[in-house]
């Protein structure tokens, strides 16, 4: 009874595998459809995209910097201060 359930499962994994490598060209031809109707942006539009993208980034970075800079000197110098019974 093992021997049949195994050789299903192993046919069943083929056949799934051979009818998924027979779908590949409609896949390939659908996602050529489905590019077709991307609306790409300009030269422009990327341009001035890519550089708000930079000036958030670095504005973001220079937040988080601040953030480490104030946790650390909490942390680090103003915490041991409290204990340190002087």
């Amino acid at each position: 009874m093992e021997v049949t359930e195994r050789r299903s499962a192993q046919v069943g994994f083929f056949g799934r595998t051979a009818a998924s490598i027979r779908n590949i060209p409609t896949f390939y031809n659908e996602v050529v459809a489905e590019m077709a109707k991307v609306t790409w942006p300009d030269r422009q539009q990327l341009k001035d995209t890519t550089i708000k993208l930079i000036i958030f980034v670095l504005f973001l970075g220079a937040v988080i910097g601040v953030i480490d800079l104030v946790m650390q000197l909490v942390l680090v110098q103003g915490l041991p201060s409290l204990f340190a019974g002087k």
